[in-house]
């Protein structure tokens, strides 16, 4: 059997399931049913999507639509890796693959102070969690173990790598553009604008 079937099975069903042109609370519900069902097992992800790196997290793009629809990424936590406050602009789903996560939510007040948005929540192997800008698009996330590594599949209502996005400095109140791009360093997939868009952010800082 082909390792990476489970993976090719989502990203049909996925694909079918954005083509219906849902509503969004509808897509993360399925998607978030179809994902649950991907990260039963963790077998079928690639070493080279599963490497932590010693000083930064790691984002590697699995499938980017053509349409840019939705994007499927691993992210790979080394021990005690954290993100800054951000957010992402579009709908999300992340299922915990192998490991702990522990997410902390931030809202934006009225006058732009960013503040925390209820208590650390865990995410634990199978579990899945829904963002979007309607349901509370501002965290952080950091690796809830101090000595092995932690990764989780995130889904994305676009071509995430691609898509301008913010960092927050709660001390400050200041806010940051940035276009992530992706760790991936094989063979690029034949939709992914990242790198271009990424180029053409910096030219334009």
């Amino acid at each position: 059997m082909d390792s990476i079937a489970p993976l090719r099975d989502f990203v049909i069903e996925m694909t079918n399931l954005v083509s219906k042109q849902l509503q969004e609370d509808a897509v993360l519900s399925e998607g978030s049913l179809l994902l649950s069902n991907l990260i039963r097992t963790n077998s079928w992800l690639p070493e080279f999507c599963a490497t932590p790196h010693p000083v930064f997290y790691q984002q590697f793009l699995l499938h980017a639509d053509p349409l840019e629809r939705f994007s499927i990424v691993s992210f790979v936590w080394g021990p005690g890796q954290t993100s800054p406050i951000h957010d992402h602009c579009v709908w999300g789903l992340i299922g915990m693959l192998r490991g702990v996560e522990i997410g902390q939510k931030y809202k934006k007040l009225p006058d732009g102070k960013i503040v925390k948005d209820g208590n650390e929540q865990h995410l634990y192997p199978g579990q899945v969690e829904m963002i979007s800008p309607n349901l509370g698009d501002i965290h952080l996330v950091r690796n809830a173990l101090s000595d092995e590594s932690s990764i989780s599949i995130h889904v994305y209502g676009g071509n995430i790598g691609a898509v301008n996005r913010h960092v927050y400095d709660q001390e400050s109140g200041g806010v940051k553009n940035f276009v992530s791009g992706y760790s991936s360093n094989q063979i690029p997939n034949l939709w992914d604008r990242s790198a271009v868009m990424r180029k053409e952010f910096e030219l334009r800082k």
